[in-house]
């Protein structure tokens, strides 16, 4: 946790989850000193927080001087950054001498060894990186159906099946999503991301009855960086490919925008639930 008043440094990639954190912890007295990724972080993020540097991937000497003018001691990353982001948007990538230690640095590019290599450079840098959820806890996934509509036996027998088939596909680093139907794998996440995936399993689908989409955390999950997050993006690709069903990590999930996307779940007919292994042990012995 930031201690009590301090500047708080963030990176901020796609989506609203930075936002969400750069409120919480201005709501808890933190000045909020955040780089804005080029092409990638929200245009609103200057007006939620005090001070924002919009550079590019790669810029990480620049991101560490911003941060020591306002004498910031803990950071936190939120936010996508595809992997796709490097051959589509090579503009917005300036790898300095710092992000060349960190790619010189790794064995592979898979999402762990990027991501905890970008970590220790931060650390080296003399910041402390902040689990993703040490300022807003709130928005974690609890425990059970979030709307109006519970798993029917079949769902929840998809959700059981995706389940440990998820699970491998993050211990092995290429994933955290899959969608099923009919205890069947329609799709696999990969270097594409969550939204792409669900499109592409969708497509495969029963739309008459809607396909279940299972997003959890990798077994080895860092919280300092790339917890599964859901948001109204994910509700929306959802609702497109007509399915039925997400269930998500309870605990481990960050949730972005919950009333919004409870309300449009409850309206399309779709299943939100927070699930664990507890959960599944007692449906499934039911």
């Amino acid at each position: 946790m930031a201690a009590a008043g301090s500047a708080v440094g963030l990176i901020a990639g796609a989506g609203r989850f930075p936002l969400e954190i750069a409120r919480a912890a201005r709501a808890a007295g933190h000045p909020v000193l955040a780089v804005g990724l080029r092409e990638l972080a929200a245009p609103e993020l200057g007006s939620v927080v005090d001070e924002v540097e919009w550079l590019c991937l790669g810029e990480f000497e620049r991101t560490f001087s911003f941060w020591r003018g306002g004498d910031v001691a803990q950071v936190v990353m939120a936010g996508k950054v595809p992997k796709t982001f490097l051959w589509e948007s090579p503009a917005a990538v300036k790898p300095d001498a710092v992000a060349r230690e960190i790619l010189g640095s790794v064995a592979d590019r898979n999402d762990d060894s990027l991501l905890g290599a970008v970590a220790l450079a931060i650390e080296k840098g003399g910041f402390e990186l902040l689990d993703q959820v040490s300022l807003t806890p709130e928005l974690r996934a609890p425990l059970g159906v979030l709307g109006a509509i519970a798993p029917s036996p079949e769902q929840w027998r998809d959700i059981a099946f995706g389940w440990p088939v998820a699970k491998m596909l993050g211990e092995r680093d290429l994933g955290q999503t899959v969608v099923v139907q009919d205890r069947a794998v329609l799709a696999l996440e990969a270097v594409e991301g969550t939204d792409a995936a669900i499109a592409r399993g969708c497509l495969l689908s029963d739309r008459a009855r809607g396909a279940c989409v299972v997003k959890v955390a990798k077994p080895s999950q860092d919280p300092r960086f790339d917890m599964p997050t859901i948001g109204l993006a994910t509700l929306l690709k959802m609702i497109e490919g007509q399915a039925k069903v997400l269930a998500i990590e309870a605990g481990a999930t960050v949730i972005v925008e919950r009333d919004a996307l409870v309300v449009e779940a409850d309206a399309a007919g779709i299943t939100v639930v927070g699930v664990d292994e507890s959960r599944l042990s007692a449906k499934e012995a039911g």
